[in-house]
């Protein structure tokens, strides 16, 4: 009798730890995706541009503020649409680039003319405030949220972004153009419903005017993209999740 209570005790054992693993695997993750998943984020944002043309190469000179009003729809966990207003300075001047610019364009070369003198020398200074639309697309890494509206979704998640905008520039006369932003950065889901991002983005532009010189040098040039200005902007923004998405609708992943 005792050797078939054992028995029984072991089997008991065996079924309800067996049971703990099943509840384990699937009922635990499917608590963890009832939380809400949101569909959108809303907030702001503030960095730093720097300007890149004809007059500056560094990445890190003449750094100017910029401010951003963005939003993102968040088409599942990996992917997001984000759309941004951002105000900012394009600023710089020819003293401060490494190329030699003639004051005139027909003067191609810093060569000595007929009496002996030097072609002057271009001197071009420029604070253009500048204003752009953007649309981007945003993929993760993996799976971004707090891991108990998606399951296997994690905190931290890197990402890399594309897409397209205009781009207006206060140069007197105005500038508008398109633009190509391309670039990446990391998001931090800082609370259940509180998004920290860091990003570097590069704006290439398809006009040589957002300093207000075209062609310092005079050269024609051809090329959606060549010999034009741009123009980058390292930013961190805060961002709130709104619209909640319905629970019927988490399969559509």
């Amino acid at each position: 009798m005792i050797a078939i209570s054992r028995i029984k005790a072991g089997k008991q054992s065996h079924w309800c730890l067996g049971t703990a693993v099943l509840l384990a695997l699937f009922v635990l993750p499917a608590q963890a995706q009832e939380s809400p998943e949101y569909l959108l984020e809303v907030g702001t944002g503030a960095g730093l541009t720097t300007y890149e043309g004809d007059f500056n190469s560094n990445l890190l000179t003449g750094m100017q503020p910029a401010f951003a009003l963005v939003a993102k729809y968040k088409q599942n966990p990996r992917m997001a649409w984000t759309a941004a207003l951002t105000y900012s300075k394009l600023k710089g001047s020819s003293k401060d680039a490494s190329t030699w610019y003639p004051a005139d364009p027909d003067v191609l070369l810093p060569t000595v003319v007929a009496d002996g003198s030097m072609p002057a020398v271009l001197d071009w200074t420029f604070d253009n405030p500048v204003m752009d639309l953007t649309l981007r697309y945003e993929y993760n890494f993996w799976a971004y949220g707090t891991g108990r509206e998606f399951y296997g979704a994690r905190r931290v998640a890197p990402f890399l972004t594309l897409g397209m905008g205009l781009t207006y520039a206060d140069a007197k006369p105005g500038v508008l153009t398109a633009k190509l932003p391309i670039g990446g950065g990391v998001k931090i889901k800082i609370a259940e419903r509180l998004n920290l991002t860091a990003e570097w983005v590069m704006n290439f532009t398809g006009s040589d005017k957002l300093d207000g010189k075209k062609d310092p040098y005079g050269i024609q040039s051809s090329g959606l993209f060549k010999n034009n200005d741009c123009y980058s902007t390292m930013q961190v923004t805060v961002t709130y999740d709104l619209l909640e998405k319905c629970k019927t609708c988490n399969n559509d992943r």
